[in-house]
């Protein structure tokens, strides 16, 4: 059996290619092949969980491809499976066969028709992988297709100014859950100096013979994982993502945000409760998050006007009782709560367009208001109103991630203004230069200087992605900076033992290559538009389709995704990293999240949003 766990990754990977190849004005054919991978899948997987049940429900794991191996390190992919895969693969076959069939009616004579086939088969694949997923590893691949396919549907109709915003913001939200994921990726390589599994994970005598001599690690790798299920499954205080994904279609919106993709956080905790089982104190902060995510949450969906953001608050309020759940080990009764929650989010969206026209015509003839309800027997008026002003405001959870994370960064991008991109060529080369010496010959540098190089060499290149990520003038040179701040990485872990020239090349050859293709598409873009500038959307892929799509591989091979030289990279730079090195780990991660912003912002302002030449007008603000 373990030889069909390959066949569940690999038919929606096929499936993919093929749509891929398939001319834009065949529509039929375009979505009988994703109706006809889904349904096949979803024939395979019934059959295949009758057939496990039968034999006992065994736990299956596979270690499938080794990806790299160095000393001390082996980057492979593992697949595994238990009940909670099981849930997990039948609940998203159904539901995505389901969405498949409403599309090709609700989308016909779309102009982005293909596109969205595609990046559904290209979500259902990285759906597959992740909950397959053996180790960590394996897991962040899916995580990382799930991100990038999530951006591409939110932006979706990317003529207009919202969804592109919108997508850009639930990027960002996601990249704080990548690096939550890579820092406990991070850590759980020094404590268990492997590429641990989750088979290995479900030890007790291991588990706990590491952490009673490691529990501050212990703690840390937990609140880590917290932090990506949160970010991932909109709970506080990253809530207010989830109803701006709602400007991408209604079927991607049921699959992703009412179903599947929003319920991953949970399927991230389950995976990984074994380990932090017996932390007493992890286990009450992910409760008293679920609670207060579920209260505030709920209040705020009561007094939403848009029949889509009540459903999404509702959903992440459902999500919050379903991380107590998982908190107090009530694991059957969360997969049963989530199977339930997707189904009928699902329903409620795909039928939102209709029930809306119901109840605005209903409300004219046979509205009548809610005698009494619980607020009103319990609360004092003045507190009522209290919080009736505070969920419409939706407890201003936007603005808070806005003056605490991005308000911070733009203020301290923008101190930076005097930088030139002959300036910070001729710092590169001059200081890097140095840095390189320092490398070679570090028996003339004394220990003391040597423990401060990494941190400055990180730090450079922190200000450096943080100028990219601001930059509003010249997308040529944030797109410069972003590719130095690898280089500067690079070279801050360069100095750490056993991280050898090869491993560098390794990493940087992706850089390098990306770097220049990306570089090669502005200056082309640039000869044939009079500006590229980054202060507005200029929607450059309405005239220019390919160049936006070869612009947007160059994105994902400098930004590490799966499974280019830089994302290999990046797992070997932080293995790297010493447990004791904590501010070096931070400013890498700090530079990894703003270098995956600066990027998308790049792509975003440069190839999708309203066209800069059109004639008419487009909304700039979000209701």
């Amino acid at each position: 059996m373990t030889q069909l766990l390959n066949y569940f990754i690999l038919l929606p990977v096929f499936g993919f290619l093929i749509s891929l190849l398939i001319p834009d004005k065949k529509e039929t054919f375009i979505s009988s092949v994703a109706f006809g991978t889904v349904g096949l899948h979803l024939v395979s997987a019934i059959l295949f969980a009758i057939s496990w049940f039968i034999k006992g429900c065994p736990t299956l794991n596979v270690k499938d491809i080794d990806v790299f191996r160095t000393t001390g390190y082996d980057f492979f992919v593992d697949l595994y499976l238990d009940k909670i895969t099981i849930v997990y693969l039948l609940v998203g076959a159904l539901l995505t066969f389901m969405v498949t069939i409403y599309s090709r009616y609700y989308l016909h004579r779309e102009a982005g028709y293909k596109r969205f086939y595609n990046t559904i088969l290209f979500f259902y694949v990285g759906y597959n992988v992740a909950i397959f997923s053996g180790n960590l590893e394996t897991l962040f691949i899916g995580w990382e297709v799930l991100g990038l396919s999530s951006f591409l549907l939110i932006a979706f109709y990317r003529e207009r100014y919202l969804p592109v915003k919108n997508a850009v913001k639930v990027f960002s939200i996601y990249r704080i859950g990548d690096v939550g994921l890579i820092l406990a990726m991070w850590m759980s390589h020094h404590l268990w100096h492997e590429n641990i599994t989750f088979l290995k994970l479900n030890n007790f005598e291991l588990v706990h013979e590491h952490l009673q001599s490691h529990s501050f690690i212990g703690v840390f790798i937990s609140l880590m994982i917290l932090i990506t299920a949160a970010a991932k499954s909109a709970q506080l205080p990253f809530s207010s993502w989830l109803p701006r994904a709602m400007e991408g279609p209604t079927p991607s919106t049921a699959i992703f945000y009412g179903s599947l993709s929003v319920h991953l956080g949970v399927f991230l905790l389950m995976r990984t409760f074994s380990f932090w089982e017996q932390q007493t104190s992890v286990r009450i902060l992910i409760g008293l998050l679920g609670l207060s995510t579920a209260i505030i949450t709920t209040g705020i969906a009561r007094v939403q006007s848009s029949v889509k953001s009540q459903i999404a608050y509702a959903s992440i309020s459902q999500i919050g009782l379903i991380f107590i759940e998982v908190a107090l080990g009530f694991e059957n009764l969360a997969l049963f709560h989530f199977a339930g929650n997707a189904f009928l989010r699902t329903y409620q969206l795909l039928v939102s367009p209709s029930v809306a026209s119901y109840l605005i015509r209903e409300q004219f003839y046979n509205f009548s208001p809610h005698e009494s309800s619980v607020e009103v027997s319990i609360f004092s008026k003045k507190l009522q109103n209290t919080f009736y002003i505070l969920c419409t405001k939706e407890w201003n959870l936007d603005s808070f991630m806005y003056r605490l994370l991005w308000n911070p960064l733009k203020w301290g991008g923008n101190k930076l203004n005097f930088m030139t991109l002959r300036r910070v060529l001729i710092f590169f080369s001059v200081v890097y230069g140095v840095g390189l010496f320092c490398v070679h010959h570090k028996e003339l540098i004394s220990p003391t200087i040597q423990a401060y190089l990494p941190v400055t060499f990180a730090t450079i290149g922190l200000i450096m992605v943080l100028k990219a990520f601001t930059e509003r003038r010249r997308a040529t040179m944030s797109w410069v900076l972003v590719v130095m701040n690898h280089f500067w990485i690079a070279l801050a872990v360069s100095f750490n033992e056993l991280f050898t020239f090869n491993q560098v090349y390794l990493y940087l050859s992706g850089v390098v290559v990306a770097g220049a293709f990306g570089f090669f598409c502005l200056r082309k873009l640039k000869s044939h538009e009079n500006t590229i500038d980054l202060d507005q959307f200029h929607g450059h892929s309405y005239k220019h389709p390919k160049l936006a799509f070869l612009f947007l591989l160059a994105c994902l091979g400098i930004s590490g995704f799966p499974i280019t030289p830089t994302f290999v990279g990046e797992d070997l730079i932080f293995t790297h990293i010493h447990e004791n090195q904590i501010v070096l780990a931070s400013f890498v991660s700090l530079s990894l999240i703003i270098d995956g912003l600066a990027i998308i912002r790049i792509y975003a302002r440069v190839f999708i949003g309203p066209h800069t030449k059109s004639q008419h007008e487009v909304a700039y603000r979000s209701s």
